[in-house]
């Protein structure tokens, strides 16, 4: 009897102790957030969350949300299928990317959820830093570092740029985007599939480095699946041909779609090109003939000038080829297209 009571107390004695121990990890937890977040509730009903950092360490979430409440169309920068972009400058020194996703469908309020979710930790030279968020009754902004030379989308094909992207600048983009992207696939944890790479969501800082950005439509992943059943979306001419036929978003289906990009750099097309619409065809059944005859250089961007390093861009397009092998298990994960890319440029 004795014994059974000395048992039963020790056994409480325990559970007591788990309890207690649980109480002060939470509480450590919390206090580690409350470290990285200053959290402002406005007067609209909104609430703002700031990521403390060195860019924002001398403003107050006050004076960030004053401003983000005065920006208008002539700060516009962008816009696409979730939101409109505009640029928010807090002092001569801070300048940032606000991203207004207006709420009113789930759809709406998912891809807020779905974007927050998969930015929230994560720290990479090669993905755009998000630095904060504020949710209203009626919009939603998400709060980004902002990226000078805009997307690759609008320097390859902009009508008005200026700049000519040479065959160093394109490959350091293409590894930069590729070790954001491997970043993503094999270092988050869980998994996070990005559902919409293509050149307008690569962007690029002041230095001409790739970032990865829009996490509208990321999908997390944990480390024991092999794909994750969604509603087929993203952007024609990007889509791996096994995801329109079974709705699985999986690594490699980002693998196709970077090796769409990949075809983009090399080539300067769009993968909508009116051209290829009137022929009938697409950008990488146009460039797959052309790679098996060993021509390379007919559809290389004229742009890039007849000194550029022809064994270099071979090997790259060959990569590409790899990324958009029709059967998704014999295309190359992310790490390994970072290390091809990485032995083309020291081969170079």
């Amino acid at each position: 009897m004795r014994k059974s009571l000395v048992i039963a107390f020790l056994i409480a004695i325990c559970f007591i102790a788990f309890i207690i121990s649980k109480i002060v990890i939470s509480i450590l937890l919390y206090k580690r957030w409350k470290r990285k977040h200053v959290i402002y509730e406005g007067y609209t009903g909104g609430k703002m969350v700031i990521f403390r950092s060195s860019i924002l360490k001398s403003l107050t979430t006050e004076m960030v949300l004053k401003k983000t409440q005065k920006l208008n169309n002539k700060d516009i920068i962008g816009s696409g299928g979730y939101g409109v972009v505009y640029e928010l400058k807090l002092d001569d020194s801070a300048a940032f990317a606000v991203k207004r996703m207006n709420r009113g469908t789930a759809e709406r309020d998912k891809g807020f959820e779905r974007e927050l979710q998969a930015m929230a930790d994560i720290k990479h030279r090669n993905v755009v830093t998000l630095h904060g968020y504020y949710t209203a009754p009626h919009y939603n902004l998400l709060i980004y570092e902002l990226m000078p030379n805009g997307s690759l989308d609008s320097l390859l094909h902009g009508r008005s740029t200026n700049k000519v992207l040479d065959w160093e600048t394109r490959h350091r983009i293409a590894l930069g985007a590729a070790r954001g992207i491997s970043y993503l696939h094999h270092d988050c944890i869980p998994h996070i599939i990005h559902r919409d790479i293509k050149s307008s969501n690569i962007l690029l800082d002041q230095n001409m480095e790739a970032r990865v950005s829009d996490f509208g439509l990321a999908t997390l992943m944990e480390p024991n699946k092999t794909h994750v059943s969604t509603i087929v979306a993203g952007t024609f001419g990007y889509l791996a041909p096994e995801y329109f036929d079974t709705g699985r978003a999986t690594l490699k289906g980002d693998v196709y779609s970077f090796g769409v990009v990949l075809l983009e750099l090399l080539t300067g097309k769009k993968p909508s090109d009116e051209a290829f619409m009137e022929e009938g065809t697409k950008l990488v059944t146009w460039v797959k003939a052309v790679v098996q005859e060993k021509k390379e250089e007919v559809v290389l961007d004229s742009s890039l000038g007849s000194c550029c390093p022809m064994h270099e861009v071979n090997k790259v397009f060959n990569i590409a080829m790899m990324c958009l092998e029709p059967d998704p298990l014999n295309r190359p994960t992310m790490a390994e297209v970072v290390n091809l890319l990485e032995k083309t440029e020291t081969a170079s």
